[in-house]
């Protein structure tokens, strides 16, 4: 079964708090995440995996009736949180996934403590057969 991994990192000042970390922390956030999905990877059961950029950054893309498609900025909901990454893992159960979703939530933060992150787990759902 395949689950989508959605870490959702709280807005904080600005965009992300995370530009205002120290480079040591930082540093320690990424090792951490790199060695988790090496980790992943190894064991078969990393799909893939991405950050996001920041949320004043994304668009909203509809397509135009004649024309170019219609290009915004949002609107976007008022949030606190906000998706910076995912990961798409192909495991036996949903308590694996729910397993892999804690230790991503126990990245460190600026302190080396665990950041304890929301991470939002969804089963990937498959489109009907090729033959109906």
């Amino acid at each position: 079964m395949k689950f989508m991994l959605m870490m959702h990192a709280p807005r904080g000042k600005g965009d992300w708090a995370v530009m205002d970390w120290s480079p040591e922390a930082l540093k320690a956030h990424i090792d951490f995440m790199m060695k988790f999905n090496k980790e992943l990877a190894e064991a078969g059961e990393l799909v893939g995996a991405e950050g996001l950029d920041m949320p004043s950054q994304a668009r909203i893309v509809r397509a135009s009736v004649n024309g170019p498609p219609e290009v915004t900025d949002g609107p976007f909901a008022e949030s606190k949180e906000f998706l910076a990454g995912y990961w798409i893992v192909d495991v036996e159960t949903a308590a694996r996934a729910h397993e892999i979703a804690a230790r991503a939530s126990a990245a460190p933060g600026p302190k080396g403590a665990p950041l304890n992150m929301a991470i939002e787990v969804r089963q990937v759902m498959s489109g009907p057969p090729a033959d109906v």
